[in-house]
C-alpha cells in the first residue's frame, strides 16, 4: 500500500497506537492514553495541556484548550473517554485485542469502535483548528465505562472556561444523536433473622422479602419522554444467603433505572418507601440529555441527525449539570455501534477518516460564528 491509503493517514497511525494499549477502566493503560494524546500537542503554541490527577497522583483526565481565546469566547468542546471495557477471554478473539490489527477496511482491537476511533479524530482534528485560532477544546476522561467517574474531573478543568456546546464522539455510525436516557444505579437491601433451615419459622427470610419487592416493580412511576422514549428498570444482581440450610437474615438488589427526569427523588422515594426495604444506596446518578432537533447549531454540522437517541449513557450526562441552559450537546462519532463491547470489536477505517474533516468543518463553523 501507499502512504496515501486510508489505514496510513495520521489519524489511523494514532488510532493504532491508543488501541495498542490495555486501557481497562482502573487500570494505568488509562494514564498511558491520556499521556500519548497530549503528546500530540506537544509543540502546539496554541494549545493548553492540562491534567487532572487523582489522590495516587494518576491522571484521571486531559483538557486541551487555547492558549488564547476572545473575550469570554464560548469553546466548542470535543469530549471523548480513555478507558475500555475488560477483554474477558482474549482466545475468543479473531486477532489480538490489543494487537490493532488491520484488515480491509476495519481496524480490530478492544476499543477501536468505543471510543478511541472517536478520540483519534477529534485529537486530530482539534490540533489542526487549535492552530488556526479556532476556539475549540478537547477533554478525555477516565473510568467513563464504569459510571462516568473521570467526568467530574473535566467538569473542574472546564471551569472558568464557556462552553457553548459539546460533542461526544462516542460510537453512533456517523450519524448526530441528540441525547440519551440518564441512569439511576440504586442497592436495595432486605434485613431479616437467621434461622437454623428446619427451623424457618423461628427466623425471618430476607430473600422472601426483597422478591415481595421486586414483585411491585410494575407500580414502579415510570415516565416517559417524546424523544428519549419510556423510563426502564433491570434487576441486574440480587445476592443474599449463604447456605441452604440458614435463614437468610440479607438480601439485596442492584437495579439500573434508566431515566428521563431531572429529578430522581421519587423514584429513589418508592424503593424506600417499600415495607419490606431496610436501605437504599444511590450508586449512581446520570441525568438525561436531549438537544432539540430545531437548535440551529444542528444544520452547520453537516451529518445526518438520528431519529433515535443512543441507547447508553455517556459522560455527557455529568457535563451538562455544569452547563448553561440551552448549550447544545450531541453525540456523534465514526465507531461502529452493534460491535461496542463485543469480541472481534472493530472500526471502518473510511469512517475514520471521514471524521477528521467533519470535526473540522463543525469547528471552522463554530469560529466563524463566534
Amino acid at each position: 500500500m501507499t502512504p496515501s491509503t486510508p489505514d496510513h493517514a495520521p489519524v489511523i497511525a494514532l488510532l493504532r497506537d491508543l488501541v495498542a494499549i490495555d486501557s481497562t477502566s482502573g487500570t494505568a493503560g488509562e494514564g498511558a492514553v491520556l499521556s500519548r494524546v497530549a503528546s500530540e500537542f506537544d509543540g502546539v503554541e496554541e494549545a493548553r495541556v492540562a491534567f487532572a490527577r487523582g489522590v495516587d497522583g494518576g491522571p484521571t483526565a486531559l483538557l486541551v484548550s487555547p492558549t488564547t481565546v476572545a473575550s469570554d469566547g464560548p469553546l466548542l468542546v470535543f469530549a471523548s473517554h480513555a478507558d475500555v471495557v475488560p477483554v474477558t477471554d482474549a482466545t475468543a478473539w479473531s486477532h489480538d485485542p490489543f494487537g490493532s490489527v488491520v484488515v480491509g477496511d476495519r481496524l480490530h482491537g478492544r476499543g477501536s469502535s468505543d471510543m478511541k476511533s472517536g478520540l483519534a479524530a477529534s485529537v486530530v482534528a482539534v490540533r489542526d483548528l487549535l492552530r488556526s485560532g479556532a476556539p475549540v477544546a478537547l477533554a478525555v476522561s477516565t473510568g467513563e465505562e464504569v459510571g462516568c467517574l473521570g467526568a467530574p474531573a473535566v467538569v473542574d478543568l472546564l471551569a472558568g472556561h464557556r462552553v457553548g456546546a459539546v460533542v461526544v464522539p462516542e460510537s453512533t455510525d456517523g450519524r448526530v444523536v441528540l441525547g440519551h436516557r440518564g441512569a439511576l444505579w440504586l442497592t436495595v437491601r432486605t434485613s431479616g433473622v437467621a434461622a437454623h433451615g428446619s427451623t424457618p419459622e423461628r427466623g425471618h427470610n430476607a430473600i422472601l422479602d426483597l422478591v415481595a419487592v421486586l414483585g411491585r416493580l410494575d407500580d414502579l412511576p415510570l415516565r416517559a419522554h417524546a424523544d428519549l422514549g419510556r423510563e426502564t428498570v433491570n434487576v441486574g444482581v440480587v445476592s443474599g444467603g449463604s447456605v441452604p440450610n440458614i435463614v437468610p437474615d440479607a438480601c439485596e438488589a442492584r437495579i439500573d433505572l434508566r431515566v428521563v427526569r431531572d429529578d430522581v427523588d421519587d423514584l429513589v422515594g418508592w424503593w424506600r418507601d417499600q415495607p419490606e426495604v431496610t436501605d437504599v444506596r444511590v450508586d449512581l446518578d446520570l441525568a438525561a440529555v436531549w438537544t432539540p432537533r430545531d437548535h440551529p447549531w444542528l444544520a452547520g454540522l453537516g451529518a445526518p441527525v438520528s431519529e433515535e437517541p443512543a441507547s447508553y449513557f455517556t459522560d455527557a450526562s455529568v457535563l451538562v449539570r455544569s452547563l448553561d441552559d440551552g448549550v447544545p450537546v450531541v453525540v456523534w462519532g465514526p465507531g461502529d455501534p452493534t460491535v461496542v463491547h463485543t469480541v472481534d470489536e472493530s472500526v471502518s477505517i473510511d469512517a475514520v477518516v471521514r471524521a477528521v474533516p467533519q470535526y473540522r468543518h463543525a469547528g471552522e463553523r463554530w469560529a466563524a460564528g463566534h
